[in-house]
């Protein structure tokens, strides 16, 4: 899979490419990613992309045409769909990383200021995406949260992929997921649960259906409900 970052400050993915699944897709080829700064787009000669807002509000507003530039020169020799991360998009969730991990190809757009030219949006972007109910400075650590779930999706990238499929949202998982435990046996005099020590597959598969409810019932009551 291929993903084209088109951003302002590209140098804030450096360290994050060259960590844990992402670095790991990267090497087994199962990932490319490419950083694009679009002020490289701007005609102005001072290299400005923003520009104040219609209406006397108050914030700066990206323009459109420098990223247009730059998302016509991507689109150029194949179509990708754009993504733009704003909070005023749609909650990122796992069916969303699921459905754009299968695809070839995917342009993510960061913005930042207070937002892009709602006229760029309505003509070149595809899908817009949120985090959640909160502000960022940019769509740089969105853009990041979106890599890094769908670079664990690609096919090898993960040692064992059914793990991911049992993860909180996954295929098999579709609320929160169960309490894991690892070695020692007993720490700080607390122990692993026996049903787990036992290895009784059908009652450790019941177990942890049971945990999973338990805690989607306590702590996301939304999904319950829907689920419901």
């Amino acid at each position: 899979m291929r993903i084209d970052v088109l951003t302002l400050f590209p140098e804030m993915f450096e360290g994050f490419k060259q960590t844990s699944m992402v670095s790991r897709a990267i090497e087994r080829k199962a990932l490319r990613l490419s950083f694009h700064d679009f002020r490289k787009h701007s005609q102005n000669k001072h290299h400005q992309v923003d520009d104040y807002a219609y209406g006397g509000f108050a914030g700066m507003v990206l323009q459109a045409e420098p990223v247009y530039r730059a998302i016509q020169e991507l689109i150029s020799k194949s179509f990708a769909p754009v993504v733009y991360f704003t909070p005023q998009g749609r909650l990122l969730d796992q069916s969303i990383l699921q459905y754009y991990s299968e695809l070839p190809r995917v342009i993510l757009l960061c913005g930042h200021y207070k937002e892009l030219d709602q006229r760029l949006r309505d003509i070149a972007v595809c899908d817009e995406i949120s985090l959640g109910d909160y502000v960022l400075s940019g769509g740089e650590i969105p853009a990041m949260a979106f890599i890094d779930g769908v670079a664990r999706l690609q096919p090898g990238v993960l040692s064992d992929i059914d793990s991911a499929h049992h993860d909180s949202f996954g295929t098999n998982q579709p609320g929160l997921g169960f309490p894991c435990y690892t070695r020692p046996e007993r720490w700080m005099d607390i122990a692993v649960p026996q049903v787990l020590r036992e290895g009784n597959h059908r009652k450790i598969k019941d177990w942890a259906k049971q945990q999973a409810q338990r805690l989607t019932r306590s702590r996301r009551p939304d999904l319950d409900k829907q689920k419901g």
